[in-house]
Parts: C-alpha cells; sequence; structure tokens
C-alpha cells in the first residue's frame, strides 16, 4: 500500500468538497463516540480509583436509599470486626439561590468533622481550616473546583434552603479542599443539622441516619465486613444493605435504567450510521472512476493493487475523521465534566485505551465501507471498465 501513497493521496484531494464532508460526518460521530466510551469506561469498568476509596463501604437501608435508619447503628458497625471507622454521611438536599440553575446543584453532606479526615484520607486541607471546620459548629468546607464555579472564598457565608430537612442553615466557608475523587461537594457538621432540627421540633429527624460511611483495615476485609454489618441488623425494623463506595455510586445510575445497554446501543447506531455514510460516498467515488480501473489495468495494475489504493484511500479519510473526531471528543469531554451538571461527578479522562480504540473503529469503517464497492470495481474486465457508463 505504501508504494501508491502518493496516487491514494492524490485521488484523496480530486473532489476536495466531498472528502472534507466525509471527514467531518466522520469526525462528529467518532467525537460523539469518544465522549460516550468515556463515560462507559468511568462508569463500569473503573475500579476504586485510589487505595482510600478502596477500603470505604457505604451501608444504606436494604429497601431504599430514601428510608433511614437509626444512629444508634454507628457504634455497632464502629464495633465490627475489620472496621477501622465509621460516621454518618447524611444527604441533605436543599436548595442553594436559584435552583432552576444548574450550576447551583451540588452535593451537601453532613457528617463528622472529626472523622471526615480519616475516612476520606484523599481530601487535602491545611492544618488551620481542618481545626476551623472542627472547632465552628456552623463551619463548612467546599471543594476546590466547587468554589472556583461558584466565586466562594474563605470566610464567605452561604445559605440552603431545606426540602428533606425542614431547616435553612447557613454556613460560613472555613476551608476549601482538594480531592482527586471529588472536589465538587459541601460539607458540614452533622451535629449542626440535629441541633436545628431539635430547635425546629424534628427531634426524631436528627436520630435518624441516611447512610454510615465505613473505613477498613485493609481492600480485602470489604466483603467480609459488609456481609458482617448487614448480619448484625437482618432482623431489625430498618435492615442494611452495605457495598464497597464503587459500587454504591454505580448504584445512582441504575436509577435512569439499563444504562449501559442504552450507552452501547448509541454507540452501535453512530457506528452504523458512520457505515452507511461513508459506504455511500465511497460508492459514488467508486462508480465514477470504474473507466480509471480500465486505463489502471491496461498499464498493468492488478486486480489487488486497484482494490489496494480503493481501500488505502478510505481508510486515510476515516483514519483523518478519527483523529479530528479523537481531539474534538477529548475538548467535548472536558467541556462535559466541568459543565457544572451531575456529569463533573464522572471522569471523562479520555484514556490511551480509549484513543487508539477510535482510531481502530476509523480504520475499520474505512475498511468495512469501502471493501464492497472497491472488490466489484477492480474485478471489472478492461472492456467493461472501458465500456462503463456512470
Amino acid at each position: 500500500m505504501f508504494r501508491f501513497a502518493s496516487l491514494i493521496l492524490a485521488n484523496c484531494f480530486r473532489n476536495r468538497r466531498r472528502s472534507i464532508l466525509t471527514v467531518s460526518s466522520i469526525a462528529l460521530s467518532l467525537c460523539l463516540l469518544t465522549v460516550l466510551a468515556a463515560m462507559y469506561r468511568s462508569l463500569f469498568l473503573e475500579s476504586d480509583a485510589t487505595p482510600s476509596q478502596a477500603l470505604r463501604i457505604v451501608t444504606h437501608h436494604r429497601v431504599s436509599i430514601t428510608q433511614p435508619m437509626p444512629v444508634s447503628f454507628l457504634e455497632k458497625i464502629r464495633t465490627t470486626p475489620g472496621v477501622r471507622d465509621s460516621m454518618v454521611s447524611q444527604w441533605f438536599g436543599g436548595t442553594y439561590k436559584d435552583a432552576r440553575d444548574p450550576r447551583n446543584f451540588f452535593a451537601r453532606f453532613a457528617v463528622d468533622p472529626s472523622r471526615l479526615f480519616i475516612i476520606k484520607g484523599d481530601i487535602q486541607l491545611p492544618d488551620d481550616q481542618k481545626l476551623a471546620f472542627q472547632g465552628t459548629r456552623s463551619a463548612c468546607i467546599v471543594g476546590k473546583t466547587l468554589a472556583e464555579r461558584l466565586g466562594w472564598k474563605i470566610g464567605d457565608r452561604i445559605s440552603l434552603t431545606g426540602d428533606i430537612f425542614p431547616v435553612d442553615p447557613q454556613f460560613t466557608i472555613v476551608g476549601i479542599y482538594t480531592d482527586p475523587d471529588d472536589d465538587l461537594s459541601l460539607y458540614f457538621d452533622h451535629e449542626y443539622l440535629r441541633q436545628l432540627l431539635r430547635a425546629n421540633g424534628q427531634s426524631s429527624r436528627g436520630d435518624e441516619a441516611g447512610v454510615f460511611l465505613t473505613e477498613v483495615n485493609q481492600p480485602g476485609d470489604v466483603d467480609r465486613v459488609a456481609a458482617a454489618i448487614d448480619k448484625q441488623f437482618e432482623d431489625s425494623p430498618a435492615p442494611t444493605k452495605s457495598e464497597s463506595e464503587h459500587s454504591w455510586q454505580l448504584s445512582f445510575v441504575s436509577f435512569l435504567g439499563n444504562l449501559k445497554l442504552f450507552v452501547l446501543s448509541i454507540s452501535g447506531a453512530l457506528t452504523f450510521t458512520i457505515l452507511l455514510v461513508s459506504g455511500n460516498t465511497i460508492s459514488m467515488s467508486v462508480r465514477e472512476r470504474v473507466r480509471e480501473v480500465g486505463v489502471l489495468k491496461t498499464l498493468g495494475f492488478t486486480q489487488e493493487m486497484i482494490l489496494t489504493i480503493f481501500l488505502g484511500e478510505s481508510m486515510l479519510m476515516a483514519g483523518a475523521g478519527g483523529m479530528v473526531g479523537l481531539v474534538l471528543g477529548v475538548v467535548l469531554a472536558y467541556i462535559v465534566q466541568h459543565s457544572g451538571t451531575a456529569f463533573g461527578a464522572l471522569n471523562l479522562g479520555v484514556s490511551p485505551g480509549i484513543a487508539l480504540f477510535i482510531l481502530f473503529v476509523s480504520v475499520v469503517i474505512g475498511v468495512l465501507s469501502s471493501f464492497i464497492p472497491a472488490r466489484s470495481a477492480s474485478r471489472m474486465t478492461i472492456v467493461q471498465s472501458l465500456g462503463h457508463i456512470g
């Protein structure tokens, strides 16, 4: 194929408009496919990203995550063999400013400040900010990316309007943390929430917990400890389900239905569409050049040489579309991840494996879309080719 490189390159530019449109259509489709592949890898293929994550277990109500559990479960969980420590991690919900603006949506958790940095060891925060968070009841800390998005700085006061809980807490930002797994959240003191509920005549709500976050001694203990925790509460009014943090995160995806099938179906549809577009374009190009096949055969070109030239042209255009689409996909994935939506929690980075997959798909598309018309044209005799009208 390489000895015909100059001829293949020249043929690709014979009809520049058609070539540009073909490359563009392939690039746009593969751009979307790149983002879908990054999303699929983040949701279903990545294991716990850090050693700290691999040690964490999430315990919630077996029936539904909306069902609360008694806070008294916490002491039993802490005494379970293999557990290093445990705390309440209560989703607060609520709204910040205008709920219609997706940029104002972010995770808000009520936690134990004295245990947060032990259990979530990936959180990095200066010591003075840690002390301020642990010593001030109405203090909160926010992720660096979230602070940059909303223009927050240390010392700012923010207010939330409760929906799940009938209270409207006010916080003072005393720290801005970094976390390779999640720096888009707000953490505040769970005891502050309990005080607000008691003041509002909702003491019983303060004695309930939505989730317990537990750290075990070593990754190999996760399954055993999770089973032991659930066994303790299997006959209680609030039976539990304990699972790894990664499995817990995937459970939210299941609320959308079979997302894995959905992503695969969209990816398949995109690939099939590219094949149709590319195949139609290559077929038009081959039909217009059937007479040239007769001329080439007259000059001594064999059937295999002609087939190689046509396949080379298709693979070159598809490969160019794949590279352009890959670059656009990287940019689009970055924009989606930093758009301030729920997708910000996903790692949409395009790995080398995804890049190779997209380039491989582009080459396969080039071969499949051109093989049948190119083979038909290359098998024509000289008389058939020169007598062709089309």
